[in-house]
């Protein structure tokens, strides 16, 4: 019967888990593993990523996680003291998509309601949320473990049957762990004992924190840049004895030759878990049209009526590319995301937030333009609107909205307001360890000299895709010191062990997501350090889940613009409609073509401003 690893922390237990994904799982096939869990700390961020290279693999993905339980409720901020006593640690494990649901809604209510130091659940939680779910009662820092550790042996009996009352018979299990700790040898004995007289079954894990056993050191280097520590000093948090990696089956067979049933109980668990996500699919929220329209009847009229106000007695012209492209958007089914982007432009404008003319591909279609959406004519240009909808590549369309930043809160207030708090949420999005910032938070954990480490990071060439590999092969002067100093290549190699990792979480700059049902339906939550709710998800997996991603982008140059409309109307009494200005002035190509474009959207960078000297263009 095969072992299972039901205890794994990625990458994204940040700056805890030096596991990335994709070597994770190439680890676990080369070791011949069928199945494997991620149960990151308190977070889901992952596990998406994570099904997929698993699947992809042909290894059984087993998506979990690591709460911390609050000692009482998630709402008391004061109770269970300080330290180690404001939560405990528990494993649990989606057994079904019940149970995944159940999780993702589990976890984002420790961010949304229990947030204190960490995201904290409670037992009324778990109770409310435990169907399809198995829990496993986690390392020394769980209930049942802590107590044990304490001499409180009834007290770990009695919060055992607590968490299989929860969860049911069968679906709770103590915990074996052995990282050579002389408390997990105290722990593991009573568990057995325990075992015995509860009836509640034992499993055995590995605490991964990193793939393979010489990964130690750089781990320990990752967690001095997490806690703002040296690896020199004394009193700080460490992983000691170097057992926290990926082990063979046959290391946790030898690790646990008492308790082979432990071992084998992860094989029966992971058989039981299956959870199917589903990718591709849209989920569009359904836009709410008046009375006595579908939204096909309804969309097709706001176009026509468009149509009019754009071409006026030439609209019968072009009536044949509104048909073709409305026949499309039909036929893809993106009629309520076209009048959900209508209605919230529609909305700007009205509110005189100023919106931008039209970024990208959606320029190409006559539907956007005759929407008001965008302001460019594609018929004019001749834009071709297979390059923004293609009925051969089924793709969520994408229209990216520029709106002046003094409104963009605004309109994502009222999309608020119209579909729901429940159902609008900001997107995550992770900074990560680029070759710079890892040479600089390694070195600093080191106690490298900062002159020293600032010397190695200026050899870094700058550019978005160096990675210090590349860096190495580049630059003569970094090589030689790699080659000729020991310090420096302890430097350069263990940051390139780490370079990569997701470092910390924040919000993205523009994408909003709306669904038809609670968001938490469909994917984990939290809260930004604004408040305002965000998925845990990035915009990419969220656009996979087949969810509804918008972007709100706040551009400066809009705020720009219209301030010297306002200028222009207060110093010159001229009524500057920027979107019917002429495109044929000779004055504003031959000020493009000297280059002098410095805060003109697109053209301010060197790059741009000598290629616009060269190109001298003298027509749109």
């Amino acid at each position: 019967m095969a072992f299972t690893h039901l205890h794994v922390h990625t990458e994204y237990s940040l700056l805890d888990g030096s596991c990335k994904i994709k070597e994770l799982i190439d680890r676990a096939k080369e070791l011949g593993m069928q199945s494997l869990a991620i149960t990151d700390h308190g977070v889901m961020y992952g596990v998406i990523d994570f099904y997929k290279a698993a699947v992809n693999a042909g290894i059984k993905p087993i998506i979990g996680c690591e709460v911390y339980v609050a000692p009482e409720s998630r709402f008391d901020r004061e109770a269970g003291g300080q330290g180690d006593d404001r939560y405990y640690h528990l494993v649990l494990l989606a057994e079904n998509d019940t149970g995944y649901h159940n999780l993702m809604k589990i976890v984002s209510r420790g961010f949304t309601e229990g947030y204190y130091y960490k995201p904290r659940v409670d037992k009324e939680l778990l109770e409310k949320y435990h169907e399809g779910i198995i829990a496993l009662s986690a390392c020394l820092a769980g209930e049942v473990a802590r107590n044990v550790t304490r001499g409180l042996y009834e007290d770990a009996k009695k919060a055992a049957l607590s968490y299989e009352k929860i969860f049911g018979k069968g679906n709770f299990f103590l915990e074996l762990q052995d990282h050579g700790i002389s408390a997990q040898a105290t722990v593991n004995q009573a568990l057995l004992r325990m075992s015995e007289e509860t009836g509640i079954e034992l499993v055995a894990t590995n605490d991964i924190h990193y793939i393979n056993a010489e990964d130690a050191e750089p781990h320990d280097v990752l967690l001095c840049i997490q806690t703002g520590k040296k690896v020199n000093d004394e009193n700080r948090m460490r992983y000691t004895g170097g057992q926290y990696y990926l082990k063979s089956e046959q290391e946790m067979r030898d690790l646990f030759r008492y308790a082979q049933q432990a071992i084998d109980n992860t094989a029966k668990i992971a058989d039981r878990c299956n959870v199917e996500i589903e990718f591709g699919k849209t989920k569009l929220p359904k836009f709410s049209v008046p009375d006595g329209y579908t939204s096909e009847q309804y969309l097709e009229k706001l176009c026509r009526e468009g149509l009019v106000r754009r071409y006026g007695e030439e609209a019968s012209q072009v009536e044949k590319r509104l048909d073709y492209e409305l026949g499309v958007i039909k036929k893809m089914g993106y009629v309520d995301y076209f009048l959900i982007v209508w209605d919230f432009i529609h909305y700007a404008r009205s509110q005189k937030i100023m919106v931008g003319p039209g970024r990208g591909s959606a320029a190409g279609s006559i539907v956007a333009y005759s929407l008001g959406i965008t302001t460019v004519d594609p018929i004019k240009y001749g834009l071709i609107f297979e390059r923004f909808l293609n009925p051969e590549r089924v793709s969520m369309p994408d229209i990216d909205i520029d709106f002046a930043p003094n409104g963009r809160q605004k309109i994502i207030d009222y999309v608020v307001e119209k579909y729901g708090e429940g159902q609008v949420a900001q997107i995550i999005t992770f900074g990560t360890m680029k070759a710079k910032l890892a040479i600089r938070d390694v070195g600093r954990a080191l106690d490298i000299p900062y002159a020293e480490v600032d010397k190695v990071a200026k050899l870094v060439p700058f550019d978005l895709k160096m990675t210090i590999s590349k860096a190495l092969d580049i630059s003569t002067e970094l090589h030689a010191l790699y080659e000729n100093d020991p310090q420096i290549k302890e430097l350069l190699d263990t940051s390139m062990a780490l370079e990569g990792l997701p470092r910390h979480a924040s919000t993205h700059a523009a994408g909003v997501v709306i669904t038809s049902e609670p968001i938490v339906n469909y994917v984990p939550l939290q809260l930004n350090s604004e408040n305002f709710i965000t998925t845990q998800f990035t915009k990419d997996t969220v656009e996979n889940l087949g969810l509804l991603k918008m972007d709100f982008l706040g551009l400066r140059n809009l705020t720009v613009i219209e301030n010297a409309v306002k200028i222009i109307k207060c110093t010159r009494g001229i009524d500057l409609n920027m979107d019917e200005i002429d495109y044929d002035c000779k004055e504003v190509y031959e000020l493009i073509s000297s280059g002098n474009t410095d805060g003109v959207f697109q053209l301010e960078s060197a790059g741009m401003q000598s290629f616009m000297q060269e190109l001298k263009p003298d027509t749109l």
